[in-house]
């Protein structure tokens, strides 16, 4: 390997380059009209135009990125996450071109995508699953049928994709069908896919996930776990690990299911396993797999002394896992607080603009990945993330402290952000006390705040 296509945008692309640079790769960078000033392009050894600002045009146009590949002598590609991360069709091109794909096999992806193909995969190696359809719905009518058989209420999840999308959740019979109906449109727009799988929804729970990571000798390793319970529509906004809520027992059962699953299907790469975790019965339960890199991957390299990208390129690569034999034990706390260019005032509404101010804190044991900078214009074509504030320290009350000191240290104007909201959510008592679930954003701290 010796020089790599970076198949993506913002602060996970200059992640990526950073991680080739260490390693001592090339990397080619692609870009839409939108990004012609974005910071991936100035940090990669060549940047290719590859179309207009839609992302359909662009970033997801796996035909000009091949090509792009190609032309440039790329020998690998990484595809960062989101976008074509988890799309098994082109890593399977990637492989016929002759070009590595940065992360498991085409296999691997289109089996752990499909969501009741993973619950079956999960259950037959004995990992617990929480109740609900061995199979994916496209009609409304036959998924009727099966509702009472799972039990109310049910949470309906994209068969294709996850983010949110697709997802919904019927309390009852009466609100099931259009409950049934809009998911499954939308899970049709965002992955052509309008397939449907229904699960019992089990209201109070935390969302515990667990970083895998495998080679192609066949070695499988977990790096701990993360806590993402902090949601809003069924999207991460604070992360961190240790989770605050798992005894030694339960964690080492929760990263040995983990393992169990993603070595049945010889996985090669970085992936997490996502289980939710009920605190008052501590049972734990598989809900699905991310076939790619994490957003939320700094909280683990925080806690294990890590570089998992750079590990990616070189398992890509054909080497070996570097990873000491003994299990990881973590090192202190750390939190990830994801700020976007949203305005919690205005319901979280996107705000694109141009940062007329941008000052990000500077300080021991915090880290801020971003590709934002004074007088970028922020585009509104993609994903409104800016940037992951990563705090590292002793202990979790060491650890939030040190996240509300680095909030405090940012100066930004000219685009809304979400850092006042993440501010006033740290010195809640709630999370303080750990005494939240998946939900709790929205049934109760935009209440309460």
């Amino acid at each position: 390997m010796k020089r790599v296509l970076v198949a993506n945008r913002g602060e996970i692309a200059l992640r990526i380059i950073r991680a080739c640079r260490k390693l001592g790769l090339q990397s080619v960078a692609v870009y839409s009209d939108a990004d012609e000033n974005a910071a991936h392009i100035w940090a990669a050894d060549k940047a290719v135009r590859i179309g207009p600002p839609a992302a359909a045009k662009s970033y997801l146009d796996t035909r000009i990125i091949l090509e792009v590949a190609k032309a440039t002598g790329c020998d690998a590609l990484h595809p960062g996450y989101g976008f074509l991360s988890e799309r098994a069709a082109f890593a399977a091109e990637c492989a016929a071109e002759g070009i590595i794909f940065v992360g498991p096999s085409a296999e691997a992806i289109s089996l752990m995508g499909d969501k009741a193909e993973a619950r079956r995969s999960a259950m037959k190696c004995g990992v617990p699953v929480v109740p609900g359809s061995d199979e994916a719905f496209s009609d409304a009518e036959v998924a009727v049928k099966a509702a009472p058989g799972i039990g109310f209420p049910i949470l309906l999840k994209a068969k294709a994709g996850g983010g949110g999308r697709g997802m919904r959740i019927a309390p009852d019979m009466a609100s099931f069908r259009a409950a049934f109906v809009q998911a499954t449109s939308e899970a049709e727009a965002a992955f052509g896919d309008g397939g449907i799988y229904l699960e019992r929804f089990i209201g109070r729970v935390r969302h515990i996930e667990v970083q895998v990571f495998g080679d192609h000798a066949g070695r499988v390793v977990h790096l701990l776990e993360r806590d993402c319970s902090v949601q809003r529509r069924h999207q991460k906004l604070v992360e961190e690990g240790p989770s605050p809520v798992l005894d030694e027992g339960v964690r080492q059962a929760i990263c040995a299911a983990a393992v169990k699953l993603a070595s049945s299907i010889n996985y090669v790469g970085a992936g997490t396993v996502e289980f939710i975790f009920d605190v008052e019965s501590r049972d734990f339960y598989f809900i699905e797999m991310n076939t790619r890199i994490q957003v939320e991957h700094p909280v683990t390299e925080m806690l294990t002394g890590t570089d998992l990208v750079a590990e990616q390129l070189l398992v890509a690569a054909g080497e070996k896992l570097s990873f000491p034999e003994a299990p990881f034990k973590a090192n202190g706390h750390a939190i990830e607080l994801r700020i976007n260019a949203e305005d919690p005032a205005r319901g979280f509404m996107p705000s694109p603009g141009v940062f007329t101010q941008w000052r990000v804190p500077e300080m021991p044991g915090v880290r801020f990945d971003s590709h934002v900078y004074r007088g970028y214009e922020m585009p509104p074509y993609y994903d409104s993330l800016l940037g992951k504030l990563i705090v590292h320290a002793p202990d979790r009350v060491q650890c939030i402290a040190r996240a509300l000191d680095a909030l405090d240290c940012f100066k930004v104007a000219g685009v809304a952000t979400t850092i006042p909201f993440l501010r006033k959510l740290l010195t809640t008592p709630d999370f303080i006390g750990s005494a939240i679930h998946t939900r709790w954003v929205e049934t109760e701290f935009n209440h309460a705040a």
